[in-house]
């Protein structure tokens, strides 16, 4: 197959519709581009939904929104780090390491490191891999996603001095770029930096902020890039832009439903005796809203209207111990072993392809870019002149788009599917842009390349269902998931003599936490005498940048105000009775669906006091002595393996029903179930008291109401600090650590707490039979409704970081207490529920706003890119008082 090459010249700039309607406009400067291509040659324009920015740069040769000529995608990477080996000279560049930011410059950082040569390459991960440990980490303030991590497979890879290259798609503020060497440089200094971007569009300030940060870190800091300029944005742009996006949006939705309503019913049932959605099987599955048909703004997958299409699954015989990329590091001996392999993958694409298709998109998935560039680029090169294919690149993305059908804008089409990977930080929708055919264009083939961690069911149902109706042909090629040979082996019965050795047995009261000894073992090692704790704005400002993780350290005890106790004794009579059900019904679901002797295990520590409550009712109500211990779980690093052993030693991992409080956005739900997939026989659905998220399938309920055990830290829960896990204090043999607080046993209202609840156990038992029997017969799934409202929120107000929007009235408290809050989002109209999160509110200067639409009571937001000189929302310090 031959590619059209050459550079292609459009009659329309694709930027052309957003600078008519709103005056934005790009202006070339002179930057390290000279000589090289106008901004125009490099960007487009499109809009999304943010109240801080409206308008988007599109990249034309990133290969990411844009389907690109693969040889195209691989020259402009490949050509930057041609310069930066001219930069560096042949020695430095010997012993340079590129580093690439996940998840759009991925691919572009791997063609880098290939173009200075000899370079390793490691680019930051949203995807954690349980037993591998990170190496560092860092918060990108403007993602739509988590944060990222840094998991080479070799610790030593960030350790050199030689000079590190950072590689990203756009160089607008630096800040990311900034907070990541700063963060390495504290743990491995060196004394050469290089930034690499395909455009730098940094103001005069910025440019001047870098000087200086260069100057105080003591460090030489580069910058390469192939063109370099600024946007215009002429006054009011903000207000237009929305107002375009929100019109083209509910004409879009429109739209929609009435595709919807047309087409609704148009699947089509497998046989009987074959899975839906199988290899070579038709693609089965209606997505929620049954949307089919190609509307510009967006697409979402399922059964194509015209019937059944099938997929081909292509054996790419991928060579053994290759990494599917460079999210563990990719070594020059890696890219020798690519290099060799490529014809022969290239060839077993050919062959599946066959001779029809005259123009072929091979499309890659969020942070796996390089290795699909790679297959296209082969793909592209390999044909005859007698079979001329064109072949174009592109990959999903997480990142939402406004999609328009007009020559004059960057994205004409949009393609909605679910994430099909089981993400880290919960299920959300993903995009694939301009890959519906419009206006004549279109694909006659598409390959799908995905690693084989999303080769799920998922995939079937939704990328490849969405795929189905805008193309002739849908391949799907899968490349294994490398996991680094240095994960330790995670055991679930005790091995004699192993390298993890004995454990201890479970922490108890009275001489850790103030609960009886009978209601609760903690699976913990007791940290009492260490100093952890930090200022709130310090942690904060540390977390944010990348340089600590939440759990090395821990908040300075918040000690409520007479006035504040008082709100939460009064919460307390008022909410009792309530709690109680909900414990009621919980319990009851538990012993009805899960075991009839279950062993409760609570996530310290918002869970313990539930999973206390619980065994009180199951004591109260039917003679059980239940087992209820404690462990610790850390969003990003997973549940403590070592707890997990003793439990199996102990128990039947069958009978575990692990415990929570309640759900918020999910993201402990999702961390759960990840974690426990390397372990035998333990059940991975979390139960817990509220579920306003609806996360999980058994719940007391699904009201988001004030638990009052949220009101308070420590003095609520047993007088035990959150969980700590510090590399330099948990050893691989040990529990995660916590802090009992016996100074504060004067404030302690924990024993108080259970005993208010269950003294309402009698009165709400017939109460709890009757819910409990309509809860067996309902349909529980979950809906997932608040990890939606929560990346709505994260987009409407420039938050862009799901982890710092944290949603019902829990969470809500928790960032009041323990963070840097910015502002509250009220249920308007919200009463009594929220009387103590208004007056921590009002006593740290935040402002409370009112809203609709809230599936929550309340969602807190934490004060996005926080430093300690950052400023709320009226332009005020956000300072604890």
């Amino acid at each position: 197959m031959t590619a059209k090459k050459g550079k292609t010249i459009e009659a329309v700039w694709s930027g052309t519709w957003v600078a008519d309607r709103l005056g934005v406009s790009l202006e070339d400067g002179t930057g390290t581009g000279t000589g090289g291509p106008a901004l125009e040659e490099l960007l487009g324009l499109a809009l999304r939904r943010n109240p801080k920015r409206a308008h988007l740069l599109v990249s034309r040769v990133l290969g990411k929104h844009v389907p690109q000529s693969p040889a195209a995608v691989y020259a402009a990477g490949y050509g930057l780090g041609e310069r930066v080996r001219e930069l560096l000279g042949d020695a430095e560049a010997a012993s340079a390491v590129v580093l690439g930011y996940a998840e759009t410059a991925t691919g572009l950082g791997h063609c880098v490191a290939d173009g200075l040569g000899s370079a390793p390459y490691l680019h930051s991960t949203r995807r954690p891999v349980p037993g591998v440990e990170a190496a560092g980490g860092f918060e990108e303030a403007h993602s739509h996603a988590t944060s990222h991590l840094l998991l080479p497979e070799d610790p030593k890879l960030l350790a050199g001095s030689g000079p590190l290259v950072l590689v990203d798609d756009e160089f607008s503020t630096g800040n990311t770029v900034l907070n990541t060497i700063a963060d390495l440089h504290a743990r491995h200094p060196r004394g050469h930096y290089v930034v690499v971007a395909l455009v730098d569009m940094r103001s005069p300030a910025d440019r001047d902020r870098l000087t200086a940060f260069a100057t105080e870190l003591g460090a030489r800091v580069d910058l390469i890039s192939l063109a370099s300029g600024t946007v215009h944005l002429p006054e009011g742009v903000l207000a237009k832009g929305q107002a375009l996006v929100e019109r083209y949006e509910a004409e879009a939705t429109a739209a929609e439903a009435s595709a919807a309503s047309a087409t609704r019913g148009a699947a089509v049932s497998a046989p009987a005796d074959e899975a839906p959605g199988g290899e070579n099987q038709p693609l089965q599955g209606v997505p929620p809203d049954g949307v089919w048909g190609s509307l510009s703004s967006g697409v979402r997958g399922g059964a194509p209207a015209d019937g059944p299409h099938p997929f081909t699954r292509v054996e790419l015989g991928w060579p053994a111990g290759i990494p599917d990329g460079g999210r563990h590091g990719f070594t020059p001996a890696h890219r020798a072993a690519l290099e060799a392999a490529l014809p022969g993958m290239a060839a077993r694409l050919t062959a599946a392809l066959g001779d029809g298709p005259a123009r072929v998109l091979v499309l890659g998935n969020e942070e796996l870019m390089y290795a699909p560039l790679r297959l296209a680029q082969a793909l592209e090169a390999s044909g005859t002149a007698a079979a001329p294919v064109e072949v174009r690149f592109s990959t999903t993305t997480r990142s939402p788009v406004l999609a328009v059908d007009d020559p004059g804008y960057a994205i004409r089409t949009r393609l909605v599917f679910p994430a099909h990977d089981d993400p880290a930080d919960g299920p959300g929708d993903r995009y694939a842009y301009n890959v519906a055919g419009t206006a004549g264009t279109g694909f006659d083939a598409v390959v799908a390349v995905v690693d084989s961690a999303g080769d799920t069911a998922e995939l079937r149902t939704g990328l490849l269902a969405a795929l189905a109706p805008h193309t002739g042909r849908v391949l799907l090629a899968v490349i294994p998931s490398y996991v680094p040979d240095r994960q330790e082996p995670i055991m679930t019965e005790p091995q004699h003599g192993s390298q993890h050795g004995p454990l201890g047995e479970p922490l108890r009261g009275p001489a850790f936490s103030s609960y009886a000894a009978e209601d609760v073992g903690w699976l913990l090692q007791d940290l009492s005498d260490v100093e952890l704790e930090a200022p709130t704005e310090e942690r904060e400002e540390a977390i944010q940048a990348g340089g600590a993780h939440y759990a090395e350290s821990l908040p300075v005890e918040f000690q409520p105000s007479p006035e504040y106790q008082q709100l939460y004794q009064s919460a307390l009579t008022a909410s009792a009775a309530r709690m109680a059900r909900a414990v009621g019904t919980v319990t009851e679901t538990v012993l009805a669906e899960r075991s009839p002797s279950p062993v409760l295990v609570s996530l310290a520590r918002a869970g313990t006091p539930v999973g206390v409550l619980m065994r009180r009712w199951a004591q109260a109500r039917h003679g059980l002595d239940l087992p209820h211990y404690a462990v610790s779980i850390v969003r990003g690093r997973g549940i403590d393996a070592n707890a997990l052993r003793w439990l199996a030693a102990h128990h039947d991992p069958a009978d575990v029903v692990f415990v929570d409080g309640w759900t918020g956005k999910g993201a402990i739900t999702r961390e759960l179930r990840e974690a426990l997939a390397e372990f035998e026989g333990f059940n991975p659905e979390i139960v817990v008291l509220a579920d306003p998220g609806s996360c999980v399938e058994t719940y007391g309920t699904r009201e988001d109401f004030l638990i009052p055990s949220a009101c308070l830290n420590s003095t609520v829960s047993g007088l035990v600090s959150r969980t700590v896990l510090r590399s330099d204090l948990v050893g691989p043999a040990d529990f995660h650590g916590a802090k009992f607080y016996r100074e504060l046993a004067g404030a302690d209202v924990s024993v108080a707490f259970v005993d208010t609840v269950s003294a309402h156990f009698e009165e709400v038992a017939e109460a709890v039979d009757a819910e409990v029997k309509e809860l067996l017969a309902a349909d529980r799934t979950p809906t997932w409704v608040g990890w939606r409202a929560v990346e709505r929120i994260s987009e409407e107000y420039g938050i862009h970081d799901v982890n710092l929007v944290k949603p019902g009235v829990g969470e809500t408290t928790r960032v009041l207490l323990r963070r840097v809050p910015w502002k509250i989002l009220a249920q308007r109209g919200a009463g009594a529920d929220l009387d103590h999160v208004r007056l921590l509110a009002e006593q740290r200067g935040v402002p409370v706003e009112e809203v609709d639409g809230l599936p929550y009571t309340c969602v807190g937001l934490i004060h996005p890119r926080f430093t300690r000189g950052a400023t709320g929302a009226d332009g005020k310090a956000v300072a604890a008082k």
